[in-house]
């Protein structure tokens, strides 16, 4: 049960808003061509200034994905531009921390778009803090979800500044539930509680050979017998000539972390964390999702080179990883 004081000093910041934070930069075509590299991203709308004519807009526009980017701070997290307020939208975490709440996890981000946004414009964002929960309980310990809107507008001369989308951020601040038995039932024999096991994969008939390939240790890519394609995830039709017609390769297993992630929570059963996962981007070109495995998180570089290897889990499934492998 929470302090009947913290809740009422929560309800109070509930609505509250602060000031704007400015764009270091007006939107513009190098930011926007170098995410879409970094991203993956290769829609002509965004980089081609032909084609974005063409549909209709003056110049190329940016990515609605991007909408965040443009009014982040850079490393230091406190570099905003001037202008920009120094006020802590996230203050009523220190609030909370003050209770005995030492955690905090991000839940989830939503964005919403009103339109493209277009080269020369001035972004920032303003805050609110939308809503905060009530004391909830979950697997990683009981607190509160904190949820803040931030709506981004674009300034106008000598007219309203024009909403142009809106990010939703929540967190949960929380007390970490802390496992094991109670002092007085320590000497009580434990009872023999169920292993979890690896989930299994979805299995269809385009995915089949995959598994199938994975049991008998080779790494088997889709392959279009009409235009060679490869592709990856398998998929019923070729993404560049439509043809429902395909076999499969084996591919030699090398590549290079293109991407990577590390996850630390939530700890679900039965994977080890912290747990790096690889995009993987083989050398016959496809990309794909799979763990990595003899690596340090502080070692992990993106165009590291990779090899594939095969392990079984739960004697029921066999997985392929990748290990690093010397330049």
């Amino acid at each position: 049960m929470a302090d009947p004081k913290l809740t009422e000093q929560i309800e109070a910041f509930v609505g509250r808003e602060y000031g704007r934070v400015y764009a270091w930069d007006r939107v513009n075509a190098p930011m926007i061509r170098q995410w879409c590299e970094i991203m993956g991203v290769d829609n002509p709308l965004y980089t081609d200034p032909a084609f974005a004519r063409e549909a209709g807009y003056d110049d190329v526009v940016a990515p609605p994905a991007m909408l965040q980017v443009w009014c982040m701070a850079g490393l230091d997290n406190e570099n905003y531009p001037p202008g920009s307020t120094d006020e802590n939208s996230f203050e009523v975490l220190k609030l909370i921390e003050g209770y005995g709440y030492p955690a905090v996890v991000a839940v989830n981000t939503e964005l919403t778009f009103e339109r493209y946004i277009g080269l020369g414009e001035k972004l920032y964002y303003t805050s609110r803090v939308a809503s905060i929960s009530d004391e909830k309980t979950t697997g990683l310990g009981t607190g509160f979800f904190v949820t803040l809107s931030m709506p981004f507008y674009s300034e106008r001369d000598g007219a309203d500044d024009e909403p142009v989308g809106e990010l939703l951020f929540r967190v949960f601040k929380f007390k970490p539930a802390h496992s094991g038995q109670p002092a007085d039932k320590a000497d009580q024999p434990k009872a023999d509680k169920p292993v979890a096991k690896r989930p299994l994969p979805g299995v269809s008939d385009d995915s089949r050979f995959f598994w199938e390939g994975c049991e008998q240790n080779k790494l088997l890519i889709q392959r279009c017998t009409d235009c060679q394609t490869l592709r990856h995830p398998p998929a019923p039709v070729c993404i560049q000539c439509h043809s429902f017609n395909w076999d499969a390769v084996e591919a030699s297993g090398k590549g290079q972390v293109y991407s990577f992630v590390v996850m630390h929570y939530p700890e679900v059963p039965p994977f080890d964390y912290p747990n790096p996962i690889g995009l993987i981007e083989l050398d016959e070109g496809v990309r794909l999702i799979a763990g990595l495995v003899g690596v340090n998180r502080e070692d992990l570089e993106i165009g590291q080179r990779v090899q594939v290897e095969f392990t079984r889990f739960d004697d029921r499934q066999t997985l392929p990883q990748f290990r690093p492998v010397a330049q």
